[in-house]
C-alpha cells in the first residue's frame, strides 16, 4: 500500500469492482468525459477490462483509492502507457462524486508521483485532461505539473468537442510534499 496524506492507494479488490462500476461508470456524463469514447451499458457482474487488473499487464498499473482515515473505497488511480524504455507513464484518476472537492485529487496524484519516480524510476509522467476540468489541472499543477500544450478539439464528449490539456512533470522537478 502506498500512503499519501490523506489517501492511500492499494491492490484492487474483488469487492472493489461492483462499487466502482455504480460510483464511475453508471454515471454516464462523468464516464463519457472520462473514457475517450462513447458510454455504454454493462451488464451486472461483467468484468470491465477498464477496472479488473491483470497483474501480467506491464504498460499498466492500477490502484483502488482509499481514505486513509477508515480505509473507505473512494476512487480508483493509476499509470498507464507506461514505457520502461524512455521511462515514462501517463496518470489517470477518478473519485467518487462523494470525494470530491476535498482535496484528495491533489494528494491521489502525489502519491502516484511517488509511485512513478521512486518505485517505477521513471523520467517523465504525463496528464491528458479535458480544458474544463478545473480540479484536475489544479491537483496537477500543485504537484508541479507543467501546462505543455493543448489539443483543440480533440475529445467528443455528449455532443460537443473539447479541448484537452496535456501537463507534464519530470522527475528533476518534482519536489516531493510540494502542493503549491
Amino acid at each position: 500500500m502506498l500512503k499519501g496524506t490523506r489517501v492511500a492507494l492499494r491492490a484492487r479488490h474483488e469487492d472493489d469492482l461492483p462499487i466502482l462500476l455504480t460510483e464511475l461508470h453508471d454515471d454516464v456524463v462523468n464516464s463519457s468525459r472520462s473514457e475517450g469514447g462513447p458510454w455504454r451499458p454493462l451488464s451486472p457482474g461483467s468484468k470491465d477490462p477498464r477496472l479488473v487488473v491483470d497483474d501480467q499487464e506491464r504498460s499498466r498499473v492500477q490502484f483502488s483509492v482509499v481514505e486513509l482515515a477508515g480505509g473507505t473505497l473512494i476512487g480508483t488511480a493509476g499509470l498507464w502507457g507506461i514505457d520502461d524504455h524512455n521511462r515514462c507513464a501517463h496518470i489517470g484518476l477518478g473519485l467518487f462524486p462523494s470525494a470530491r472537492g476535498k482535496g484528495y485529487g491533489t494528494d491521489v496524484v502525489a502519491v502516484l508521483c511517488h509511485y512513478g519516480f521512486v518505485v517505477r524510476n521513471l523520467q517523465r509522467m504525463q496528464i491528458e485532461t479535458l480544458s474544463d476540468n478545473t480540479a484536475m489541472l489544479r491537483s496537477a499543477e500543485r504537484n508541479g505539473f507543467v501546462r505543455e500544450g493543448v489539443l483543440r478539439s480533440s475529445s467528443w464528449v455528449m455532443g460537443a468537442f473539447m479541448d484537452e490539456v496535456v501537463l507534464g512533470l519530470l522527475v528533476r522537478d518534482w519536489r516531493p510534499g510540494a502542493k503549491g
